[in-house]
């Protein structure tokens, strides 16, 4: 009678198993790719990879059944929710029990569990082979091999959408010189360099790609450029925005004392929907509302300026540098202030309302920072929030500048919270690097700045007299006039842009409108419409 040691031969039954069914899927017949098919792969979290979502969008508006891939987090947009063609599918964490290890212990463990994870949904969930497979790169590793792995034994096309250099990010932690690092330079630039086509987010990626790398396939310029329900918000979107956000802003003593006296519903920080100069008189007055006429909202003239920045609170992204020039920002207002009432000019500098957006490491550490330096600050108070999609626009249209401290780890890619700013009108105050004039264009549709010095003095200018800044009204006034712009129109049938008019400056469009230039033809130039 043989005897069974379940303890040895279970695990390698198992594994055995698990080789054999990889091996026939992998290298089985080849069921035929489901034409008008797409799996979108992110590996980070689906609701805050807006790109990603974007191109699940367009791609499902023009008919392919869409599998977005990813952690689940942040919500997905709501579009996403309303397109029958779009599936969801999330890769699970990896168990929590894992995380307390040290980074070189950790990070053999999640390359493992994100292959597995990664097969089972191409080979298993996915049944029927798609299309094509999108990827987001960064991260590169393991995703850039087991796409192209099984993209090769399932028939479908692989297109790499390069964000930004993975081993670029990892040097930030390690240095350029760490061995780690140069292995996955060389993973990516092995499993990178061949791919039906090349998406790139600047002229500065695709050319240094295609020059380092040699890339093989179709290369294309895919500019991010906002969805088209971001535009600059009106009074009314103010106003309602502010009275949704007023609970949140009222828990804060030092902001109750900061901000202009505000009566829920009828007037906010922002707004007030009396007549202007029935709106003080209004605000602390007994009188039953019926009795007053009730406008439109309109913006206050004693407002605060909205200062608005999105950050992943992350080492890349030196919030110092904005905290030290709101140091700079008080000590000038106050200064001003001073000089303006004893010589009786017409020269001041206004309040100053910082909201910050996003979540990261290090939000802890500056926010305690920052109120500490608050309790001498009479001209700034910073916030942060947490706000849902919907909102997110909104807000940025209801600022009056924008701060991005975005540092490229690699120097090659723009900075999608600019885009986005662009998008809802809001010029921008934006921290230096090679390419950043691909998207701004300095003293035009915002300013470009190296220090905190430089920003200060910027603050400085644009807010000077608000809200009757004439430079502030410039380079809104250059955002509008870039809107109204004549761009390609979003049509069905969109040909292809000819090659050689890829040095002209790229006009400037709504997401959906762009996706349909550049992309629309690549994948779909080989189907019968």
């Amino acid at each position: 009678m043989l005897e069974f040691d379940s303890t040895i031969h279970v695990p390698v039954l198992l594994l055995t198993a698990l080789l054999v069914w990889l091996g026939v899927k992998l290298f089985g017949r080849r069921k035929r790719h489901s034409m008008r098919s797409v799996a979108i792969l992110v590996l980070g979290d689906i609701g805050r990879s807006p790109r990603m979502m974007y191109h699940a969008q367009s791609f499902a508006e023009n008919g392919f059944v869409t599998d977005l891939i990813g952690y689940a987090g942040s919500k997905p947009i709501p579009s996403l929710g309303r397109l029958p063609k779009v599936r969801i599918r999330h890769i699970p964490e990896l168990p929590k029990m894992f995380r307390f290890l040290p980074y070189l212990v950790i990070a053999p463990i999640k390359v493992i569990h994100q292959t597995i994870s990664i097969l089972l949904c191409l080979l298993v969930w996915i049944d029927v082979p798609p299309e094509f497979i999108i990827v987001q790169n960064p991260p590169s590793i393991p995703t850039l091999a087991l796409v192209q792995l099984v993209a090769r034994t399932r028939g479908s096309k692989v297109i790499i959408d390069w964000h930004n250099l993975g081993y670029s990010i990892l040097a930030l932690r390690l240095g350029n010189d760490h061995i780690l690092v140069r292995v996955a330079k060389w993973f990516e630039s092995t499993f990178g360099y061949s791919a039906y086509a090349h998406l790139f987010v600047s002229r500065a990626m695709r050319d240094f790609l295609v020059k380092e790398w040699h890339l093989q396939g179709h290369k294309a310029i895919l500019y991010d450029r906002p969805p088209r329900h971001f535009h600059r918000s009106s009074a009314q979107e103010t106003h309602e925005l502010f009275c949704k956000l007023h609970p949140k802003l009222m828990l804060d003593e030092r902001l109750r004392k900061f901000l202009p006296t505000a009566s829920i519903p009828y007037s906010t920080i922002l707004t007030h929907t009396a007549r202007p100069s029935a709106s003080a008189a209004f605000i602390d007055s007994d009188i039953d509302a019926t009795y007053i006429e009730i406008e439109m909202p309109t913006l206050r003239p004693d407002r605060p300026a909205i200062l608005v920045s999105s950050t992943s609170w992350t080492p890349d992204e030196d919030f110092s540098i904005l905290l030290d020039a709101l140091v700079l920002y008080e000590k000038r207002a106050t200064r001003i202030c001073a000089e303006s009432n004893k010589e009786g000019a017409d020269k001041y500098l206004p309040k100053l309302l910082v909201i910050i957006t996003g979540k990261g490491p290090l939000k802890e550490k500056y926010m305690n920072e920052i109120a500490g330096l608050e309790k001498d600050w009479n001209w700034v108070r910073c916030i942060s929030l947490w706000l849902e999609p919907r909102d997110y626009p909104i807000l940025l249209g209801s600022s009056d500048l924008g701060v991005c401290l975005h540092s490229s780890s690699s120097s090659l890619d723009l900075p999608m919270k600019v885009i986005d700013m662009f998008g809802c009108g809001l010029p921008v105050c934006a921290i230096g690097y090679n390419c950043l004039p691909e998207l701004v264009k300095d003293g035009k549709n915002g300013l470009i700045f190296n220090s905190s010095q430089e920003l200060a003095s910027q603050l400085e200018t644009v807010f000077l007299s608000f809200p009757n800044s004439s430079y502030l009204a410039s380079l809104t006034q250059a955002l509008s006039n870039r809107e109204q712009q004549p761009s390609t129109p979003n049509t069905a049938h969109m040909p292809a842009v000819p090659r050689a008019a890829e040095d002209v400056e790229e006009p400037w469009c709504t997401w959906e409108e762009n996706w349909g230039r550049i992309v629309r033809p690549l994948i779909l130039n080989d189907v019968n419409l």
